[in-house]
């Protein structure tokens, strides 16, 4: 068959462990549509709206943890898929973008969908191949095979992303009327081996000793998945070394009691003889993007003597203005490593508990503060996201879309022991464009309570991730909407401008109500305090629907209960 190594691009696929396809209806992909939907092992999904498309095929690719296989036709079709390309390449997700193509002698001649797709995806993908567009010689088999394997072995390779393979198809694109597609088995597979860099026993040795000359370690964590490995690891550490661990909700360290999760709150509020006090000597990182503006201006100013970021690979990001060491290891390995068989004592090892405790002092402030402020809250979305983060079940997976939504959820916390509760938010971009469409894809791709808080801007926005034929019995979503947002309000240059309503907060009157009847799902209103237990109780029973709850209200009274949340925090401080 004319098409075959094209054909057999599915079947290297499936040998290699990429079986999620996510598709988008055109013709010029119809070779590759139609070779992923006819083989047995890929599991096949389409999507009409490219840019919910490519977020779908993100979130499963990273709930699986293995490569999606994404496909569309020719011309701005590939332009769509960029924001979550980009996404991808910054949160270090798998992805395999396959962008069908005219044949290059049609490129600038005015022919339909066709446009400029070489490196489309410019810096924001790990590699950019094309295939050739004639296969009757071997060496063009040859190089498409090796294409593959090493888009596939690339897209794995830490850090893990996106790789795009542009494919210029010539006509015809279909096959003949009873001719069938059938898959070679014979093909190459190329393998790579894993790449594990450790520290040999003089470098632990060497950094052991290091530990010891520093009275004040901080640890700061990024954004994680859930790895029980790494939690273990670092929770030993960080008690036989009385070192703070800085945690957001992204950095999934929630199931620890040390993790200190509340440093966006005190670091804005407490004064600078405070931050003073908590200034490391020593600031260990690793992760990804951390949430609290505060924590980065905090470490920015008071500034460890050095700096240390453990990544295996790549390069590292100086988000404190302050890397003087790089580490080549995983993080996991790295506290395991070097925490201590046991605390040490004596004169030193007092200095670094005092340390820890004052961390440990502005935490429990901040909480008790916290308390005081949700005893006598009034209605807004703040006191329901502490009754719905209070009342999550044990195991679910909770997405956070972008804007006030993940602030919130940052600034209320999970409390320690649920460590079922795996976070996830698109915070490589951190765009409010498909987080819906995220959360759907790992709803898809799993059988766990699957949580999506969302605001109305990012719900409203990406309202096509509902726009396919497939159930989500285990997604369930909560609506902030107050009709236009309210972080361009919490912003100093935005609030301040008289232009504010009219060129930053997008007011609009739209409901949910509407959706939930279009696709059928459950739609639970909220507008009072009354209603919130109830609905509630109903929004954690699933019953093989997709459920939308909605708190509808006003950006004034939100804007007003998060001040008021803010100035109890300060309270704590005698402000």
């Amino acid at each position: 068959m004319r098409l075959q190594p094209i054909l057999d691009i599915t079947e290297l696929c499936v040998q290699k462990g990429a079986i999620q396809a996510v598709v988008c209806p055109g013709s010029r992909c119809a070779p590759l549509t139609l070779a992923f939907a006819r083989h047995e092992g890929i599991t096949v999904r389409t999507f009409s709206d490219e840019r919910s498309a490519a977020f779908v095929a993100m979130g499963i690719a990273q709930q699986t943890l293995s490569p999606s296989i994404l496909v569309c036709t020719s011309g701005s079709a590939a332009y769509n898929f960029a924001p979550a390309v980009a996404e991808a390449f910054f949160q270090e997700i798998p992805l395999l973008v396959f962008t069908s193509d005219r044949p290059k002698e049609w490129i600038d001649q005015l022919d339909g969908q066709t446009i400029r797709q070489n490196n489309i995806f410019g810096a924001h993908v790990k590699k950019s191949f094309t295939l050739p567009e004639d296969y009757d010689h071997p060496d063009s088999v040859w190089f498409i095979h090796r294409v593959i394997n090493e888009a596939i072995n690339l897209s794995q390779e830490f850090p893990k992303g996106p790789v795009h393979i542009n494919a210029p198809f010539r006509e015809p694109l279909y096959p003949a009327k009873g001719e069938k597609i059938t898959f070679s088995k014979n093909i190459k597979v190329i393998s790579t081996s894993t790449f594990t860099e450790s520290l040999s026993e003089i470098e632990v040795a060497e950094f052991k000793k290091k530990l010891g000359n520093f009275s004040k370690v901080l640890v700061v964590a990024g954004q994680n998945d859930f790895n029980d490995e790494l939690t273990k690891g670092i929770d030993k550490f960080s008690n036989t070394n009385h070192a703070p661990l800085v945690g957001d909700i992204i950095s999934n360290l929630h199931s620890l009691e040390a993790t200190v999760r509340y440093s966006d709150s005190f670091l804005s509020a407490c004064d600078e003889d405070v931050q003073r006090s908590l200034q490391p000597e020593l600031l260990i990182s690793f992760g990804k993007s951390i949430i609290s503006k505060n924590t980065k201006v905090f470490l920015r100013k008071y500034k460890p003597k050095e700096h240390w970021h453990i990544q295996q690979a790549g390069t590292p990001a100086d988000t404190f203005q302050s890397l003087t060491k790089v580490i080549r290891c995983e993080p996991k390995l790295f506290f395991k490593l070097l925490a201590l068989d046991k605390k040490e004592e004596g004169f030193a090892n007092q200095k670094k508990e005092n340390y820890l405790r004052l961390w440990q002092a502005e935490e429990h402030r901040t909480v008790h503060s916290m308390n005081s402020y949700f005893e006598d809250s009034a209605f807004s979305e703040i006191s329901l996201l502490k009754e719905f983060m209070s009342a999550l079940p044990l195991r679910c997976n909770l997405h956070l879309a972008n804007s006030m939504a993940v602030r919130y959820a940052n600034l209320i916390g999970i409390a320690a022991g649920k460590k079922g509760i795996h976070v996830y938010a698109n915070r490589g971009a951190s765009g409010i464009d498909g987080c819906t469409s995220t959360s759907v894809g790992h709803a898809l791709s799993n059988e766990a309570p699957n949580f999506l808080i969302t605001g109305d801007m990012a719900f409203f926005y990406d309202r096509n991730a509902f726009w396919h034929n497939y159930q989500l019995p285990n997604l369930h979503v909560l609506v902030l909407n107050n009709h236009g947002g309210i972080i361009f309000n919490m912003i100093d240059g935005p609030g301040n401008v008289p232009e504010l309503d009219k060129l930053f907060v997008t007011e609009q009157s739209l409901t949910a109500k509407h959706l939930t009847n279009e696709f059928g799902f459950d739609y639970l209103p909220v507008d009072s305090l009354k209603k919130i237990k109830n609905s509630l109780k109903e929004f954690f029973i699933f019953e093989g629907k997709t459920k939308i709850l909605e708190l509808e209200s006003g950006q004034k009274e939100n804007i007003e209960a998060f001040k008021k949340f803010k100035e109890q925090i300060k309270k704590g401080y005698g402000a």
